[in-house]
Parts: C-alpha cells; structure tokens; sequence
C-alpha cells in the first residue's frame, strides 16, 4: 500500500507540474511587462527541479510517471488561445495562471489526502509544489 501511494501520488505531482509548465510555456510569448516575465519563468524553472526529483524517485520505483489528461490539457489550451485572441495583455495572463494555480493547489491537496501512506519523500514535493503554486498566484495579483 504504501509503495503504491508513494508512486501515485508522485504520478500525480508529475503530471500536474507537466501541466503547469505547459500552461506557463503557452502564456509567456504574450507577456508585456518584465516583472511578470520573470515570475513566469522563474516559477517554470522551480516546477521543474520538482520535476527532476520526482523523476530520480520515480525511476527508484521502476515508473514512468504520468502525462496530463489528454482532455484537460486540450481544454486548457483552447481556453487559454480564446482569451489571449480576445484580450492579449498581462491581466489576461494573470487570470489564466492564477485559475490553473488555484487548480493545481486544490488538486495536490486532494492527492495528498488520498495517497495518506505515501513516503514523506513525495508528501514534501507535494507540499512543495503545493506552496510554488500559491506563490505563483499571489504574484499574479497585482497584474489582475
């Protein structure tokens, strides 16, 4: 039991970080303003240093880690190409990443109550990633 929480639960923090890196990837070429070039990017590159170390654990555990629902990724992008044709600007960015963000924190927190026996390895990474996305979303508010 414990191995198979362990591995869900770093399935999931790998596909949400997947998620999250696509998202911030399809946003960035839009952003005006360099502050919030610079939260996007730095953000990015703590999701994936999380996502290298869920990876070493991953491999530890003989799995491939998962990829985002086909379903939600393609609604994700559809949402985020309308806005952006309709409104290009720096709030419209900000509205995007802070509803992906509240997401995420929403869907980890519900992972870590549902994979209760998973090692404190992945529980922290998930707690990590919990925290990166709140930040995120506070960043995000003074361009909304």
């Amino acid at each position: 039991m414990i191995e198979s929480d362990t591995i869900e639960l770093l399935r999931a923090c790998d596909a949400g970080i997947k998620m999250g890196v696509a998202s911030i990837d399809e946003v960035l070429e839009y952003a005006y303003d360099d502050k919030l070039k610079k939260y996007l990017i730095d953000c990015k590159d703590k999701h994936v240093k999380l996502k290298n170390e869920i990876h070493t654990l991953l491999d530890e555990l003989h799995d491939d880690g998962k990829e985002p629902n086909p379903m939600a990724k393609a609604m994700s992008w559809i949402k985020t190409n309308a806005k952006l044709i309709v409104k290009e600007s720096d709030h419209t960015i900000a509205d995007l990443i802070t509803d992906g963000c509240n997401m995420g924190v929403k869907s980890l927190n519900k992972y870590l109550n549902q994979y209760k026996a998973a090692d404190e390895k992945p529980k922290d990474i998930t707690k990590r990633l919990i925290s990166l996305e709140e930040k995120l979303a506070e960043d995000m508010h003074q361009f909304l």
